[in-house]
């Protein structure tokens, strides 16, 4: 006999419905599973058989072949389980399936109970995106699925739970999402603890406010861990849809924590100087999210920039510039999205003294220069600020006078970034940062003062267009924080400060 179920595929972050077919018919016992299976998915034969024994039903003898279609797609992970045991068993005429559109998915344990698995936020959405109404999902993934509206998700703890609801009516309840704001911890880093150093606070601030990316530079001890540590609290409060679109990464990576399965925080990534292109990047046989991915809509933070691979630090360079990137492996090709805000903290030497007001540098010039050209050119050409970090003196560290706290700088932020948001509203752009080509012409208009400074300054520190590009992106972040519509000559002179530091080091 035959029958028939729905499930989700998914590769890299794509999604695709798949129908598993199960057909039991006479001859020697075999159970055969088709249509381009990994291991994992062979191995559901084993999983699948001791839990329909282990449930009380029996395991049909004779001819089992399964086919997870389309047949041409790779198929990966103990997903398929649960729908391929309740293919057999509707095959082999143990239960009687109601005429139901849904689609089904879950690990199964040998006793029969269901497993949580990976990426089911994304499963979800692409049933709902095919009109399928309801989702039966492991339990312990069912709040991560209910947060998508206008399909009925079912946590499923075991198969006689399931064959119960589904054969004898003995209804699973509906599983809800409550959203609820979340609140930084009391206990987190605030900008209050940061004393002096105006200048690179308001760097970052222009750059959480427009979504830039910043290189702090400055001499061991100067804060720059400690500034960027503090970022995540000035950063703009996420939208639903920019939620979504992180919270599907974090399912597929299997990162999501099981009691807040929406992630309504900016993620804040720092990686090793140890990792490699890959784990940057993402990569494996089945194309996994690397850091640049897991940080979208957040920050990827690389501490000591120069000690990364080279390999790694170039690889960075298509993603930030286009907010998205592809991983080609010879199972196919998988594209993430990487729209991050990167902030990159380094020494200016390799003892870190150089340009030090007080203490020597031990390193020679060629030391210094070694060091500094481990970043490339066309690396340093994609950040948008540049800022020195200079040592605190002891007059700072000891004010006891009160620094301005996150919360304060945050408010601004979110209202800058409020304006951003009405401006672009339709076009999918969300920060200056991501400004195409084409909009810059359109929403950095400049004063008849500032177009005159900036064409000057184009032509006397010799920029490239791609600086040129972020410059203007980076004024016209300053004038929304300015609460200004058209970019003025401070606004711009502002910007260039922000990035003229590497004619001070790497011009040496």
């Amino acid at each position: 006999m035959f029958s028939k179920i729905k499930s989700v595929g998914l590769f890299g972050i794509d999604t695709y419905m798949i129908e598993i077919e199960a057909d039991v018919s006479g001859g020697l016992p075999a159970f055969d599973i088709v249509g381009l299976p990994d291991t994992a998915v062979k191995e559901s034969r084993d999983r699948v058989r001791a839990a329909i024994k282990n449930c009380g039903y029996k395991f049909p003898t004779g001819r089992i072949t399964v086919n997870l279609a389309p047949a041409d797609k790779k198929k990966e992970g103990a997903v398929y389980d649960l729908p391929i045991l309740l293919a057999i068993l509707s095959a082999s005429k143990q239960i009687t399936l109601p005429h139901i559109d849904a689609v089904f998915l879950g690990e199964l344990s040998l006793d029969g109970k269901v497993r949580p698995i990976n990426g089911v936020l994304a499963m979800t959405i692409a049933a709902k995106q095919n009109n399928i109404e309801n989702a039966f999902v492991p339990k312990e993934n069912s709040i991560e699925a209910a947060v998508i509206d206008g399909i009925s998700v079912y946590g499923v703890g075991d198969v006689k739970e399931l064959i119960a609801h589904l054969v004898e009516g003995e209804e699973i309840e509906k599983a809800t999402f409550v959203n609820s704001e979340t609140e930084f911890s009391v206990n987190m880093p605030d900008f209050s603890d940061v004393k002096g150093q105006i200048a690179a606070k308001k760097a970052l601030e222009v750059a959480a406010a427009g979504g830039h990316n910043i290189l702090m530079i400055g001499p061991p001890g100067a804060g720059k861990s400690m500034l960027a540590k503090r970022i995540p609290t000035i950063l703009p409060e996420m939208t639903f849809e920019e939620s979504i679109e992180t919270t599907k990464i974090h399912s597929i990576a299997g990162i999501l924590k099981k009691d807040d399965p929406l992630v309504t925080v900016r993620p804040f990534r720092s990686p090793h100087h140890t990792i490699s292109a890959v784990g940057l990047t993402g990569g494996g046989t089945i194309p996994k999210p690397g850091e640049i991915s897991l940080a979208h809509n957040g920050v990827l933070f690389l501490d000591e920039l120069p000690e990364f691979k080279r390999d790694a630090m170039e690889a960075l360079r298509q993603p930030i510039e286009d907010g998205v990137i592809t991983v080609s492996r010879a199972s196919g090709s998988a594209t993430y999205p990487s729209s991050v805000m990167l902030v990159s903290a380094m020494n200016p030497c390799p003892c870190g003294n150089y340009g030090h007001p007080t203490k020597q540098c031990t390193c020679t010039q060629n030391m210094v220069l070694k060091y500094l050209n481990r970043i490339s050119g066309p690396m340093l050409d994609r950040i948008d600020l540049h800022i020195e970090v200079p040592p605190v003196d002891y007059t700072a560290i000891s004010d006891n006078s009160k620094e301005e706290t996150s919360a304060e700088i945050r408010a601004r932020v979110n209202k800058a970034r409020k304006i951003q948001i009405e401006r672009y509203k339709g076009t999918g752009i969300t920060c200056n940062a991501r400004l195409t080509p084409k909009m810059l012409r359109e929403f950095c208009v400049l004063t008849d003062d500032a177009s005159t400074y900036l064409n000057r300054c184009f032509d006397e520190l010799g920029m490239s267009a791609r600086a040129y590009d972020r410059i203007l992106k980076v004024s016209r972040t300053i004038a929304d924080l300015d609460g200004s519509e058209m970019i003025e000559k401070r606004h711009v002179l502002s910007a260039i400060r922000f990035r003229t530091l590497d004619r001070k080091y790497w011009a040496t």
